[in-house]
């Protein structure tokens, strides 16, 4: 395993969680279940029209959305996960930052959407993976984190010095907790993630009304 990829790593324990569990295990994503969430991954690596849709506005989304519903209806659930370990396809998903921040991102995520939908929790990862995750959550916190107004948000890594300010705009609010949790709330799983929340109570209301993620 030292020479596998992180993103591979992540991307073959997601499948092998889709084998297990099956089809129609739920998500954390509202009404999709397992089957819905393959279809969608094998949707963003392999369909150039639709791929590109699912980080785009309105109409462009729906156009994912109705290719997605297709694509789930038209091929069995052992096709999708197939395609899905079969790595990603030649082009832009081997580049290497892209590996390394989104589809890390993407399939650390999503195997956590379908572990804790059935009551698996958190995993203790190893120290390669803290330290990527923890990279990508430096990396990608403004953005994650850009419609939340008027607190001053500190996300750190628990028990470490690694900590990273953004949003200089009034009271602090902290984020604490390991790398792999504070991506998941920055990805939108906020009832999910063991994450801490601390500061003054009506910039905690604001941080816990925010929508942070894509």
């Amino acid at each position: 395993m030292v020479d596998i990829p992180l993103d591979s790593r992540e991307r073959r324990a997601l499948c092998d969680l889709f084998e297990t569990l099956g089809a129609e295990a739920p998500t954390l994503l509202g009404t999709w279940t397992a089957r819905d969430l393959a279809a969608h991954l094998v949707l963003r690596e392999h369909d150039l029209l639709a791929g590109p849709c699912l980080v785009l506005p309105g109409p462009f989304q729906r156009v994912a959305e109705r290719r997605r519903v297709r694509l789930s209806r038209r091929h069995e659930f052992g096709w999708l996960v197939a395609r899905i370990r079969s790595g990603p396809p030649r082009g832009f998903f081997r580049v290497g930052w892209v590996r390394s921040l989104a589809n890390l991102n993407e399939f650390f995520v999503h195997h956590e959407d379908l572990r804790r939908a059935n009551a698996l929790g958190p995993r203790t990862l190893p120290p390669a993976m803290d330290a990527a995750l923890w990279r990508n959550v430096d990396r990608g916190s403004r953005y994650l984190s850009r419609r939340l107004r008027g607190v001053d948000l500190q996300i750190a890594w628990t028990g470490t010095a690694h900590t990273r300010t953004i949003h200089r705009a009034g009271p602090t609010v902290r984020l604490s907790g390991s790398p792999g949790e504070l991506l998941l709330y920055l990805f939108g799983r906020r009832a999910a993630a063991r994450i801490e929340v601390t500061g003054p109570e009506q910039a905690v209301a604001a941080v816990e009304r925010t929508h942070f993620g894509m």
